[in-house]
């Protein structure tokens, strides 16, 4: 399993009666598809460069930061950049011309861990200005998303990128995506409230994570009884802790009974993976 920087051992469980010391193929975990949806409609870190572009003989390829990202029915990735970046210019400039361009999205964890990137998607695609019979629909989709950000005007470019193919390196391996399946892919339904509930459960649930630990009797050495633990990260399909010892650092991957929608399911997930650690021996 690949992960950003030096490689961390991963752990598995998956019921009360076994911990898996290595992730199997039964675990449950997201499609490549749904990581980078997920990633798309986030508010991680994103990076709009276009390759190889040059104007007047000078290099403007500096990357342009898209103040919010939607995903269309058809899966068309909409991006909200400023008028006076490079992207922006660029595609208003070439009118109905495509121009190829590639977005790269940083996931950070929210909470303080060792390496904190969790991962990285590339999106590359054809890039248009969108035209304004279809802008105010756009632009509603963006609200949607990101009913906080910039409010659309003179100072602000709609774009759309046709998405060609993308590529995701993270918590759980890299993996390319085709269009059809980005475009039939959902985000994960916690996806929004993550670093929220990452936050809190690191500031008031330390004593519950801990009993996690409970699950991992199994493991050699000093890697049952770590000295640090924190929430890395938090899905549909479970919760994974990064885990400190004097020597090194690993992840304790937890499945919930079954996949979760919303926060109320969330919880009760939860509940039920710190009884289980409460209920063993």
């Amino acid at each position: 399993m690949i992960r950003p920087g030096s490689p961390l051992p991963e752990t598995g469980h998956r019921s009360r009666e076994a911990s898996q010391p290595r992730p199997t193929e039964e675990t449950q975990q997201p499609t490549a598809a749904e990581r980078v949806r997920t990633l798309v409609e986030s508010n991680a870190s994103a990076a709009l460069t276009i390759p190889g572009a040059e104007r007047d003989g000078v290099d403007n390829t500096a990357p342009s930061v898209p103040e919010a990202r939607a995903v269309t029915p058809t899966g068309d990735v909409l991006l909200l950049v400023p008028t006076d970046s490079f992207a922006g210019r660029t595609a208003v400039h070439a009118q109905h011309d495509e121009v190829t361009a590639v977005m790269e999205i940083t996931d950070v964890a929210p909470v303080s861990v060792p390496q904190r990137i969790r991962g990285r998607s590339w999106v590359a695609g054809w890039l248009t200005a969108v035209p304004p019979a279809e802008s105010g629909a756009c632009r509603r989709l963006l609200a949607r998303t990101h009913p906080a950000g910039p409010v659309p005007g003179p100072a602000w470019t709609l774009l759309r990128m046709e998405v060609g193919e993308a590529y995701v390196d993270d918590l759980w391996g890299q993996e390319h995506v085709e269009p059809d399946d980005f475009a039939r892919a959902t985000a994960d339904p916690l996806a929004r409230h993550e670093a929220e509930l990452l936050q809190h459960l690191a500031a008031s649930h330390e004593t519950q994570l801990r009993s996690l630990c409970s699950l991992l009797a199994d493991l050699p050495g000093d890697c049952a009884k770590p000295l640090g633990i924190a929430p890395l990260s938090l899905d549909r399909y479970g919760l994974r802790l990064r885990c400190r010892t004097e020597s090194s650092c690993f992840d304790a991957r937890f499945d919930f009974p079954e996949p979760v929608n919303d926060v109320g399911q969330l919880r009760r997930a939860m509940r039920w993976l710190f009884e289980t650690a409460a209920e063993t021996p």
